[in-house]
């Protein structure tokens, strides 16, 4: 059996709103139900540990989908996640991908996470994909190939878009927009329609533009596995 390890944000202060965010329900149990159904086991982490927090907005009945409404009603997923594995605990060797749910959260503490990093960095290393969905392509702020160059550099590379932030009006709240660090760290960037269904595979790097894509990189990421 293929083994995933997911890793979701532990941060829940969105900037100095006084609003709260984390991951997006969607981003993560879209992905999440897509593999296990197809027999992929998964194991959850977070930086804290525990609980990681869940961005409200994204339980609003706008947001919901069916695999929201399974979420929601998953009791034994439920109680998994308020037992996240801590992520400095967490060997690359144990699996063969990882997959990082987006939402807000991760822009504050993932992007300069150490553990983050260094797991990116040996799931490259070894062969092994990675996944990133909507905020979370920040998780390669920081990521670099053996031989030190960003490790987005030459990729082609998606994630939620500064059109799309902007129309959210978080634009000014985040601390930097994710197209705009790729594109500093030599990504190719490119992008769908706002709010539509749009991901790209480059390699081992696998990317999601927003809540809608995270099907499609679902599916990416286990068309690698099962190759």
């Amino acid at each position: 059996m293929k083994k995933v390890l997911f890793v979701l944000t532990s941060h829940e202060d969105l900037g100095n709103t006084g609003k709260k965010t984390g991951f997006w329900i969607e981003e993560f149990a879209s992905p999440y139900y897509h593999l296990i159904d197809n027999g992929v086991n998964v194991t959850l982490s977070s930086p804290k540990g525990g609980q990681p927090p869940i961005d409200p907005m994204s339980n609003e009945a706008d947001y919901q989908t069916p695999a929201t409404i399974r979420f929601n009603e998953d009791a034994e997923l439920k109680e998994a996640l308020s037992n996240t594995t801590r992520l400095e605990s967490v060997n690359s060797s144990d699996f063969d991908a990882i997959f990082f749910p987006g939402g807000h959260g991760p822009l504050w503490d993932l992007a300069e996470n150490k553990h983050s990093n260094n797991l990116i960095e040996d799931f490259y290393q070894q062969g092994k994909p990675i996944g990133a969905v909507c905020h979370a392509p920040v998780v390669f702020k920081n990521a670099k190939t053996e031989a030190g160059h960003p490790l987005v550099k030459g990729k082609k590379v998606t994630s939620f878009s500064n059109s799309e932030e902007t129309a959210m009006g978080l634009d000014e709240i985040v601390p930097f927009l994710v197209e705009d660090e790729l594109k500093k760290n030599g990504g190719v960037f490119s992008k769908g329609d706002d709010w539509q269904s749009y991901a790209i595979e480059d390699g081992l790097l696998i990317t999601g533009q927003n809540p809608a894509s995270s099907v499609m990189v679902a599916q990416l990421l286990l068309n690698q596995l099962k190759n």
